[in-house]
């Protein structure tokens, strides 16, 4: 998959294309619909398939702090879109700047000149361009006059509710796992390089994996039984922390995790880390030693999880 930073590294070869534009975060059932009918009319005309996407997304621009958290990362995002087949990702710097271009500006410097598009895909909801003026109709318009297609994907439906990332972080949010997942299609992920940390764990009996999240907000925090892959031997099994350590004072999100029945050095390693029950919440204790029962605990819930028929 080719990954495009900007309209100014468009080329001619990347002209004649099927695409799709919007945030994609988390890449829920609701994208994959999108993505599926996208695959479906490239495979009719032979045409790559295009996803257009924003970084940072349009509303943390706007918003600054008040922004939810993210479900995914832009290297999250791509990893997911890879395995549904998209050829390219158009990634566009969104600035204050750029959302004063209008509608009719981006429709020609994006979809005419850089992407010479055939046929466009957008969901129900879709508005683009300065004051958010651009819709399907002004698209449909454009797509008479310059020879391409318009599309509009409607919403999509689980159990009678509306799929979209703010279900899935409001889920997140409540530790509602199950929910989670199936409105992505897959448990929720997140994935990072294992950093050495204070060793502190290692010191109570339980050495953890520690991951910098890079993120401002995180959309789950907490004790979790997780799946963890990018090693060896996987899935391997363990308990993991999402939060910000606070009987040691800690100020930043960090994911630490203890790998169950495991040994091994796994400094440097790129890891996927898949939630599938929340134990508990984070909380502050007193000292080393109870923190030291509670991670026992912890442990022994999570292989009382793991040891259920369905787990």
């Amino acid at each position: 998959m080719e990954i495009i930073r900007g309209l100014h590294n468009l080329r001619p070869r990347h002209r004649g294309c099927i695409a799709t534009i919007g945030n994609f975060d988390g890449v829920h059932l609701g994208h994959q619909a999108v993505l599926g009918q996208l695959a479906e009319k490239a495979a009719s005309l032979s045409l790559p398939t295009v996803v257009v996407t924003f970084e940072p997304q349009p509303r943390e621009v706007f918003t600054a702090g008040a922004t939810p958290p993210r479900l995914s990362r832009f290297r999250e995002k791509v990893q997911t879109l890879r395995r549904f087949s998209v050829d390219r990702v158009v990634c566009l710097r969104f600035s204050k700047k750029f959302s004063e271009m209008t509608a009719e500006e981006f429709i020609q410097r994006l979809l005419v000149n850089g992407l010479g598009v055939k046929y466009l895909v957008v969901g129900d909801d879709f508005r683009f361009g300065h004051g958010r003026k651009g819709d399907f109709a002004l698209l449909s318009r454009a797509g008479d006059a310059h020879g391409f297609q318009v599309a509009r994907m409607h919403s999509f439906y689980v159990d009678g509710q509306r799929v979209s990332s703010t279900l899935i972080r409001d889920a997140l949010r409540d530790g509602d796992l199950v929910a989670a997942e199936k409105y992505l299609g897959r448990p929720y992920r997140m994935s990072g390089r294992v950093a050495r940390g204070d060793q502190r764990g290692r010191t109570i009996g339980f050495p953890t994996a520690n991951i910098h999240l890079h993120r401002k907000a995180t959309p789950v925090q907490g004790v979790f039984a997780v799946e963890v892959f990018g090693l060896d031997h996987e899935p391997a099994l363990g308990v993991a922390n999402v939060g910000t350590r606070p009987t040691v004072d800690g100020t930043r999100s960090l994911l630490e995790i203890h790998l169950l029945d495991f040994a091994g050095d796994i400094y440097g390693r790129y890891v996927q880390v898949d939630f599938l029950h929340k134990l508990r919440s984070e909380q502050k204790f007193p000292n080393l030693d109870a923190l030291k029962e509670q991670i026992a605990r912890d442990v022994a819930a999570a292989h009382r999880y793991f040891s259920q028929p369905g787990p």
